[in-house]
């Protein structure tokens, strides 16, 4: 499997920590399982936490972190990858940032 289906958001900061995002997000993946996609996936940058607890919440699990040198800014961002998988196969880890970035790791989340 080489095609992403990234999961991505983003909210105006007048509307944060009111779940929001996370109803949303159930909402998208409800949706993406019933249309037949085999998993999802989205990353957060480590320094967002929040946004982890929203996959988290939609039932995704951790797999790892890449660094990336992130642009337009061009600053260094470890970004944390989470899957949730739809086909019954929970071994599947999509792995394409993880061969596109050298810097990589798994880490205890």
């Amino acid at each position: 499997m080489s095609d992403s289906h990234d999961l991505g958001y983003g909210l105006r900061k007048e509307y944060w920590h009111k779940g929001i995002v996370t109803k949303a997000a159930k909402a998208i993946v409800q949706q993406v399982k019933k249309d037949g996609l085999p998993y999802i996936i989205a990353t957060h940058d480590k320094n967002n936490p929040r946004s982890g607890m929203v996959m988290k919440a939609c039932g995704m699990k951790y797999c790892y972190t890449y660094e990336e040198q992130w642009q337009p800014k061009n600053i260094t961002v470890y970004f944390r990858m989470y899957q949730l998988n739809f086909n019954c196969n929970e071994d599947f880890v999509y792995k394409k940032y993880w061969d596109m970035y050298k810097n990589h790791f798994i880490e205890k989340v």
